[in-house]
């Protein structure tokens, strides 16, 4: 895709949660919510999902084996406003997204604007990517804010179908072994 840019993904969703609290849920409590069963490298697994809440923090899974892997790096981070994520997990660091995330008070509760661009640094995979992570990213709200929408039961269909799909393709170990960006260091 040299040379051509896709347009952003936009996605937004309103909580009841004031702004600081509905900041600290999505990064502080990011393993509470994170639906890592179906949203991760080692799906069953994954022991745990970090945000590290600070400036170049990582984003990554750890699996219960202790094998850890890299999903993304906090680029900007300003609570309870803003945070700024690369994002690539399962990719080379090099074909990462920029993730950005803007809190603001809606009433009494929250608006949270979540915008992923950067989708030409995935090359000819990008406009598969794209519509995939346009569905995808919407779900991931859902689940953020509890929100049970006709998405998420299209989404836990199309996951059915995806474990399929990896089963033919050698099942969780053969996905784990593809996967890129281990963090080898302790």
């Amino acid at each position: 895709m040299t040379g051509s840019t896709l347009p952003a993904i936009e996605r937004s969703i309103s909580v009841s949660w004031d702004p600081d609290a509905a900041f600290r849920r999505f990064t502080a409590d990011f393993a509470s919510w994170w639906p890592s069963a179906t949203h991760s490298i080692g799906g069953k697994r994954v022991k745990r999902v970090v945000f590290e809440t600070h400036l170049g923090g990582r984003i990554y899974e750890e699996h219960l084996d202790g094998r850890r892997f890299l999903w993304g790096r906090i680029l900007a981070w300003d609570p309870p406003r803003h945070v700024r994520f690369s994002w690539h997990p399962s990719r080379e660091e090099s074909t990462a997204q920029d993730v950005d995330l803007h809190f603001a008070p809606e009433g009494t509760g929250t608006r949270l604007t979540l915008r992923s661009s950067g989708w030409e640094r995935m090359g000819k995979n990008a406009r598969r990517e794209r519509r995939g992570y346009e569905f995808g990213w919407g779900t991931v709200l859902d689940t953020f804010a509890g929100v049970r929408s006709g998405r998420l039961v299209v989404f836990k269909i199309i996951a059915s179908m995806m474990l399929v799909v990896e089963a033919l393709r050698g099942g969780v170990d053969a996905s784990i072994a593809r996967a890129r960006g281990e963090i080898t260091a302790r």
